[in-house]
């Protein structure tokens, strides 16, 4: 059975910083992309980032370019989301995903994790 466990969220002053983290269980994504996806209280959930498992490729929603950076560390099969000069709008639930396509999108997610919890205070 292949799991995604996200941690690392938590409440955080505006303008601080955080790093989520994405524990893949029960299989190896080699072939595949894994990204983040987030939820904001009454929104869609809305794509942030991915990266290729194979390359090492990412790409980034506009509204979190230059503050976000998405890694990988293949020995512990962990994606990773640093998060850095955060803004009370980036408050939301913060789901890790992974899909056989590239660009990774909603639609080609196959395995979702169950979402950590990102709370930025004013």
């Amino acid at each position: 059975q292949v799991q995604l466990v996200e941690s690392g969220g938590g409440l955080v002053q505006a303008g601080g910083s955080l790093r989520l983290s994405c524990a893949a269980d029960g299989r190896t994504f080699s072939r595949y992309a894994m990204g983040w996806f987030r939820q904001a209280p009454g929104k869609e959930r809305e794509f942030v980032a991915a990266i290729s498992w194979s390359s090492g490729s990412t790409y980034y929603a506009s509204s979190v370019k230059g503050r976000f950076t998405i890694s990988r560390d293949s020995a512990k099969n962990t994606v990773y989301l640093q998060i850095n000069s955060l803004k009370p709008e980036d408050t939301a639930v913060y789901y890790c995903a992974a899909g056989p396509t590239w660009p990774l999108s909603s639609y080609g997610v196959e395995y979702w994790g169950k979402g950590t919890l990102v709370t930025v205070s004013s």
